[in-house]
C-alpha cells in the first residue's frame, strides 16, 4: 500500500479466488505491487483481501447481509459496484494505485468494467473476460478499457487460461511501469464528429485546423463515439464543435445500432461551446446483417456495407423530424451556433447517381430549418455536396467567425 505504482485487483474472490491469486503470482514475478478488493457476495474466500467484501458492501451503502438477502443478483451486484468504486476512487485519490484488472464471466466484468469506467482516459485498465468475444460496448462504455478473451471459462488453472491470466498480468504491470505524465493540453481544442461516409470532409478540415495550430479531436458516431465527445465537452475546455456527423441521432430515434443516448447533440450546445451542426449522414440508420435489416425495416433502400453492416434509406418524414430536432436544440444554445447544410447531399452515399440520393430529403432539410431555427442562429445552404473540399473550407471559415464575431 505504500508504494505508488501499484495495481489494483478487482474480483469477486469467493468464485475467482483461484485464478485472482494467479495474477498476484503473475505480479511478484516483476515485482510490480498489488491491491486487492474482494467483492464476492455468497461464498468465502481463500485469501486476505487488502479491502474485504464488508468493507465494500458498507461503502455501496447496505451491510453484506443485506445485500445478500436483497433476492436479486443484479440489485445486489450494483451495490458490490458501487461500493468497489468508492474504495477505488479513494486509493486512486491518494496514489495509491496506477492500474486496474479484473477477471470473470457476465457477471465479474460487468463489477471489474463498473469500477474502471469511473477512471480517466489513460488510467491503465485491463479486463480479462469471457464476454471479450461479443459485444463490448455495455462493458467498455466510452473509456479505454483492454478487453482481454480468456478463450475458455475462467474456472481454475490450466494450459489455457494460465497462458491469458499471465499475459493479462504483465500487460497491465507494463503500462504502469512504463507509464508517463502528460502535460495538459496547450493547444485550443476543437472536436469533430463523423463516420467513414464524412470522411474526406474531415480530413480536409483537420488539417486546416490543425495548420491553425488547433488540437483536432475525431469521434467515430457509432455510439459510443458519440457518448465520449459529449462526455469530454462536460470535462474539458474544448474552443468549438464541428458536428459534422448527426447520425446518432437518426439512429437514436428509429432504433438504428448506432445509438448515442437521449442527451445526445447537447452538452456543447448548453455549455456555450461554439458549435456548427451539419446533417452528416442523417440519410441513413444503421442495422445489422442484411436479413437482420430486411426484418427490423422492411421495404426500404439497403445498402450493404460489409457482412455485419447494412445501412437503410431514412424516410423524409424521418428527415422532417431530425430537421426539427436540431431546429429545437438550437434554442437551448448558450453560446454562438451555426448549421450549415450542404445542398448536394449528406453523405458519400447521398450524391447524385448513390444509393441513397434523394434531393427532395435535403429540400425538407432546408424547409424547416428556415422555418424552426430561432433568430441569432447562422443558417449557411452551401451550393456543394458533404465531402466536397469546398464545404469543409466553407466550414473552416464560419467557424473562424465564429470564433471572431463580427468579421
Amino acid at each position: 500500500m505504500k508504494d505508488s505504482g501499484a495495481v489494483l485487483i478487482v474480483a469477486a474472490m469467493d468464485t475467482k479466488g483461484r485464478e485472482a491469486a494467479y495474477i498476484m503470482e503473475c505480479l511478484r514475478e516483476v515485482d510490480m505491487p498489488f491491491v486487492l478488493i474482494d467483492a464476492g457476495i455468497m461464498g468465502e474466500s481463500s485469501l486476505p483481501a487488502t479491502i474485504g467484501r464488508e468493507e465494500v458492501a458498507q461503502a455501496g451503502g447496505m451491510t453484506l447481509e443485506g445485500v445478500r438477502g436483497l433476492g436479486s443478483e443484479g440489485e445486489s451486484l450494483a451495490v458490490m459496484i458501487k461500493g468497489a468504486t468508492a474504495h477505488a476512487l479513494k486509493l486512486y485519490q491518494q496514489g495509491k494505485i496506477r492500474g486496474i484488472i479484473g477477471l470473470g464471466g457476465s457477471m465479474g466484468s460487468t463489477l471489474g468494467t463498473g469500477v474502471m469506467r469511473a477512471f480517466p482516459i489513460g488510467f491503465p485498465k485491463v479486463m480479462i473476460s469471457t464476454m471479450a468475444s461479443r459485444d463490448t460496448r455495455p462493458f467498455v462504455g466510452t473509456k479505454d478499457i483492454l478487453m482481454l478473451h480468456s478463450v475458455c471459462d475462467l474456472s481454475g488453472i490450466n494450459s489455457v487460461t494460465e497462458k491469458i491470466l499471465r499475459n493479462g498480468a504483465l500487460a497491465v504491470a507494463g503500462m504502469v511501469r512504463n507509464s508517463i505524465t502528460f502535460p495538459a493540453p496547450s493547444k485550443p481544442r476543437v472536436l469533430i464528429s463523423t463516420l467513414g461516409t464524412t470522411e474526406r470532409c474531415m480530413q480536409t478540415m483537420k488539417k486546416v485546423l490543425e495548420d491553425e495550430g488547433k488540437e483536432v479531436i475525431v469521434f467515430h458516431t457509432v455510439g459510443s463515439g458519440g457518448e465520449a465527445m459529449e462526455e469530454l465537452i462536460h470535462e474539458g475546455d474544448v474552443e468549438t464543435v464541428i458536428d459534422l456527423s448527426l447520425h446518432e441521432l437518426v439512429d437514436h430515434f428509429f432504433g438504428g445500432d448506432y445509438d448515442a443516448g437521449p442527451k445526445r447533440g447537447l452538452a456543447a450546445l448548453q455549455k456555450g461551446v461554439a458549435t456548427i451542426l451539419v446533417p452528416g449522414n442523417i440519410d441513413f440508420l444503421v442495422a445489422g446483417p442484411l436479413a437482420t435489416a430486411k426484418e427490423r425495416f422492411p421495404g426500404r433502400t439497403y445498402h450493404v456495407h460489409n457482412a455485419a453492416i447494412t445501412t437503410i434509406r431514412t424516410k423524409k418524414r424521418e428527415v422532417e423530424f431530425i430537421a426539427e430536432r436540431v431546429a429545437r436544440y438550437c434554442r437551448e444554445a448558450k453560446g454562438p451556433v451555426s448549421v450549415a447544410v450542404p445542398l448536394k447531399g449528406f453523405s458519400a452515399w447521398d450524391v447524385k447517381g448513390g444509393i441513397f440520393y434523394d434531393h427532395a430529403a435535403v429540400d425538407i432539410f432546408v424547409g424547416v430549418t428556415k422555418r424552426e431555427l430561432p433568430q441569432g442562429v447562422g443558417l449557411h445552404l452551401l451550393p456543394f455536396h458533404i465531402n466536397d473540399a469546398e464545404f469543409a473550407e466553407a466550414i473552416v471559415k464560419i467557424r473562424g467567425a465564429m470564433e471572431r464575431p463580427g468579421t
